[in-house]
């Protein structure tokens, strides 16, 4: 790790690479793993429950004062300016399904303000962060969003708002507007938190989806704006950690796209 980053980003990456380790085993034995149902479309396994024990046991050691959300277990009691938001387990679909593509998010903020995040595949052992101010790492070595300016061109992920129907119509709305400007391609890869680290290191050129949750958003947040991409909500305010619905991509390309949907939405 970059020893220009503070301990409390050392913290979080430590804590995902032995979440990461625990996930992979359950990983290794899908035909027993425990699932239950929380709700429509939305589950949890025992690969989530243990991968949160270790990483808030980790976090409670260090930082025994910070606030900690998860999306397991919710939020402790604790009033503190710093809170760490976690994803145990972001793309849990996914990883049920034997799909390798999901991954551990971690991000610490302060006043509700990203200021430092992890997000940790261990399937392909890539581990993105970032730090307010101090750039952002895949595996250690610098990363940018990429160069495309022209939604023509563009690759875009994105997510489906499959559980809550209330957002299906101006989704519906925001990708036939994108369709319309002829966008170059669209995928829908099941991992919130790897798609935004997708933007930060150019292998997406933009993303956005609705609904998302503070853990899907905290850690890749702070990895886009740190390689230099633009986050916001779908219609460019910043209040995308509160309304959960994220356009992020770089600045040029976010302004082109902005301008596409303005009187579509």
């Amino acid at each position: 790790m970059n020893n220009t980053f503070s301990p409390q980003l050392n913290t979080a990456v430590n804590a995902s690479l032995l979440a990461g380790k625990s996930v992979m085993r359950f990983y290794s034995r899908l035909d027993s793993l425990k699932i239950t149902s929380k709700g429509f479309n939305d589950y949890v396994s025992e690969a989530d429950q243990e991968s949160e024990l270790i990483i808030t046991d980790a976090l409670k050691k260090s930082y025994p004062k910070y606030k900690i959300t998860a999306e397991e277990s919710g939020s402790n009691d604790i009033n503190s300016d710093y809170e760490w938001f976690i994803d145990p387990l972001d793309g849990t679909t996914n990883f049920i399904h034997g799909i390798p593509q999901f991954a551990i998010s971690i991000g610490l903020c302060k006043n509700k303000v990203p200021i430092l995040g992890v997000v940790y595949d261990p399937f392909k052992n890539e581990l993105f962060c970032a730090e307010k101010g101090k750039g952002a790492l895949l595996n250690n070595k610098r990363i940018r969003v990429s160069s495309c300016q022209k939604i023509k061109s563009a690759v875009f992920g994105t997510g489906i708002p499959y559980r809550k129907k209330d957002h299906s119509g101006v989704y519906i709305e925001t990708l036939r507007a994108l369709m319309d400007a002829r966008c170059g391609s669209i995928r829908r890869l099941g991992a919130a938190a790897l798609d935004l680290a997708y933007v930060a290191c150019g292998r997406l050129d933009g993303f956005w989806e609705f609904n998302l949750k503070p853990w899907d958003i905290a850690a890749g947040s702070i990895i886009v704006l740190e390689a230099g991409g633009y986050i916001s909500d779908i219609e460019n305010n910043d209040n995308y950690f509160d309304s959960g619905n994220v356009l992020a991509a770089n600045p040029n390309l976010h302004k082109e796209i902005i301008e596409t949907l303005k009187g579509k939405i």
